[in-house]
């Protein structure tokens, strides 16, 4: 299984998928790669601008995307693909039209055997067991929480520590506190902005400029480097 986590697609004062762009172009490798791009997470802009949008990006790395809504039978276009592409933007949009699409079984045996599967934001939130650490408005229903289920661990993409003056809601660390005190056998990766989680030969890396914050309860958050061995994420909590 080859997983790329990416935790936003893009910086302040960059353009889009620019500080993403050189990680996707390695884990693709070199040889042309037109990967098949799930846009369902779009609210407000249509599919083709958001396919238009990662198209110019990824044709800069050597490769391309085409967006899923072009196709009349979604499940088989899963099967037919040589990556998969799935961007952020609203979870609960994303995965409500991947379940009306019946897709979560087909991208599940797709990416388990072997097929290349990028993620940022909601697309690396639908990657876990479930959405349930998104950061989203609920703005639709989808049937269930459950997505692809391909890592046993929770995502909290854009991760963020800061708690502002005045500010009496509560922050992000405390509301996965919430999550796990109900949740007791889940990991939770605090993934802060500009860094990713890669998932390749049973091993997972974390790349990028700042630590993660790990998650799990009994036990005290800690903060997790570029060094740290985080291959314990991969094995199901008991």
């Amino acid at each position: 299984m080859r997983l790329l986590l990416i935790s936003n697609s893009t910086n302040p004062g960059e353009a889009y998928l620019d500080y993403p762009k050189e990680n996707i172009r390695t884990f693709l490798g070199t040889t042309p790669v037109k990967a098949l791009f799930l846009p369902y997470a779009a609210v407000t802009f249509s599919y083709d601008k958001y396919e238009e949008k990662v198209s110019e990006r990824f044709r800069e790395i050597g490769h391309d995307v085409i967006s899923i809504h072009h196709f009349k039978d979604p499940v088989k276009a899963v099967k037919d693909a040589s990556a998969i592409v799935v961007g952020g933007g609203n979870t609960w949009k994303l995965l409500n039209t991947i379940q009306e699409n019946n897709l979560i079984n087909a991208v599940r045996e797709k990416v388990f055997s072997g097929t290349p599967y990028i993620g940022w934001s909601a697309g690396s939130n639908v990657a876990c067991p479930t959405i349930m650490t998104t950061n989203d408005m609920p703005v639709v229903e989808p049937k269930s929480f459950n997505a692809f289920s391909l890592v046993h661990f929770q995502i909290n993409p854009h991760y963020l520590d800061a708690n502002p003056e005045g500010h009496a809601g509560e922050t992000r660390e405390q509301r996965i506190e919430e999550f796990i005190e109900i949740n007791r056998d889940i990991y939770v990766v605090g993934l802060r902005e500009g860094t990713m989680i890669s998932v390749e030969d049973k091993k997972i890396k974390l790349t990028g400029p700042r630590k993660a914050r790990i998650f799990h309860f009994g036990s005290s958050p800690f903060e997790a480097t570029t060094d740290d061995n985080l291959d314990f994420l991969l094995r199901k909590s008991s």
